[in-house]
């Protein structure tokens, strides 16, 4: 029996490099609120879920989000309806609308995506997408971390071919 969160790790490839995702499920319960915040620490990416056929669970998805808005500023958000098979055989199950959630995605710069677990839809997806902008923000920090002039090192190359007289 799990405590307050399951794990799982999923290997990727993006652009010939292997990826693998540490994903904590911690389901979203009240009851472990305090502790999720163990799981989530230094996170670069979250999947927050919402069930497609229950506003309420939008509304609980919104809360997470201002946590992880809170606590991780360097998080990217993904939001993910859940069950929208349940929505294909029946669109009057939908709870949320689907332009309110991607208002509420664009404002808070998260990818949207609408998934199915029991028929599979979209996660692939899903997951392709948080590994390929996770090799891409790592790339851009390296490129910036290791591009950047550190203007007080006086006796550096660049310094002296590019300024000094």
């Amino acid at each position: 029996m799990t405590i307050g969160a399951a794990f799982v790790a999923k290997v990727m490839s993006v652009g010939g490099r292997t990826v693998t995702l540490g994903i904590w499920d911690t389901a979203g319960s009240e009851r472990y609120e305090a502790m999720s915040r163990i799981y989530y620490r230094g996170a670069r990416a979250a999947i927050v879920c919402y069930d497609l056929t229950d506003s309420s669970s939008f509304q609980r998805a919104k809360f997470w989000v201002t946590e992880l808005q809170n606590f991780e500023e360097n998080c990217q958000i993904y939001l993910c309806g859940t069950k929208s098979d349940l929505l294909e055989e029946d669109r009057k199950k939908r709870g949320i609308d689907f332009h309110d959630v991607q208002d509420y995605a664009d404002e808070i710069k998260a990818e949207l995506f609408e998934t199915s677990s029991k028929t599979g839809q979209s996660v692939d997806e899903l997951f392709q997408k948080v590994a390929e902008d996770y090799v891409q923000l790592m790339a851009f920090q390296v490129m910036t971390e290791d591009e950047g002039v550190d203007l007080s090192q006086k006796n550096s190359t660049y310094f002296y071919s590019c300024c000094h007289h």
